[in-house]
C-alpha cells in the first residue's frame, strides 16, 4: 500500500501543520509516513507545498512525478502549480478562496478564474472537489483553521487514515488552547463533504 498527499498552500495558511496532523494520524496507526516541504518564499504568502508518503515501501520523503493520489489545495491557484505530480485518477480537494498575490493586488495580471483551475486539473484525469473552507471557518468561530477544514473534508473520503486517528493527531500536534475550535472546523469539513458524498 502506498498513499501519497500534496498539500500546496502559501505561507500562513497552515500547510505545514496540516502535514503534521496527517503524519500523526499516519504514526498513531502504525504506518510507515515519510514527510518533505518545498518552501517558496520564507514568509508570509510565499508558495508552500508539503509532500506526506505512507507506505511500507516508502523512503522519499518527496512524492515521485505522476504518482500523487490526493492534492489538498489551501488556495486555488496554488493547485495549477503542481500537475507534473498528479496520477491521472488523483482526487483534488480545492479550498476556493483565493490570496491574492501583489502583482494581482497591483492590477499588473489577473488572477485566474476558479472554474479553469478546476477544469484544468479535470483535464488530467483528477476528480475535483471545492470546498469554501475559509467561509466555514468563519461560521464554526474558528477563523483561522481552513486548513482543518480541508481536513475533515479529506477524512471523510479516506480509506486509508480513521477518523478517530485523525482527532487524535488533532490533539497531538496542535496547540491545546485552539483544539476545540478546530474539532469544530474538522467536523463541519467532515459534514460538508459527506453529504456531497
Amino acid at each position: 500500500m502506498e498513499h501519497n498527499i500534496l498539500i500546496t498552500s502559501v505561507g500562513g495558511q497552515g500547510g505545514i501543520t496540516l502535514a503534521r496532523v496527517i503524519a500523526q494520524a499516519a504514526i498513531k496507526q502504525r504506518l510507515n509516513v515519510r514527510v518533505g516541504e518545498t518552501l517558496g518564499m520564507a514568509q508570509r504568502g510565499g508558495s508552500v507545498q508539503s509532500h506526506i508518503r505512507i507506505g511500507k515501501s516508502v523512503h522519499s520523503p518527496v512524492i515521485p512525478r505522476g504518482e500523487c493520489d490526493v492534492l489538498l489545495s489551501l488556495e486555488p491557484s496554488e493547485a495549477v502549480r503542481v500537475p507534473e505530480y498528479l496520477s491521472p485518477g488523483a482526487v483534488a480537494i480545492i479550498n476556493t478562496t483565493p490570496v491574492l498575490p501583489i502583482p494581482v493586488l497591483l492590477g499588473e495580471t489577473k488572477y485566474p478564474p476558479l472554474p479553469s483551475i478546476t477544469s484544468s486539473l479535470e483535464k488530467i484525469g483528477c476528480t475535483v472537489y471545492t470546498i469554501d473552507a475559509k467561509r466555514i471557518a468563519d461560521e464554526v468561530e474558528a477563523p483561522t483553521s481552513l486548513n482543518i477544514v480541508v481536513l475533515g473534508a479529506y477524512a471523510a473520503m479516506s480509506n486509508v487514515l480513521s477518523v478517530e486517528s485523525i482527532r487524535w493527531a488533532l490533539g497531538e500536534a496542535l496547540n491545546k488552547r485552539y483544539l476545540e475550535a478546530n474539532i469544530r472546523a474538522f467536523d463541519a469539513g467532515y459534514a460538508e463533504m459527506k453529504n456531497r458524498k
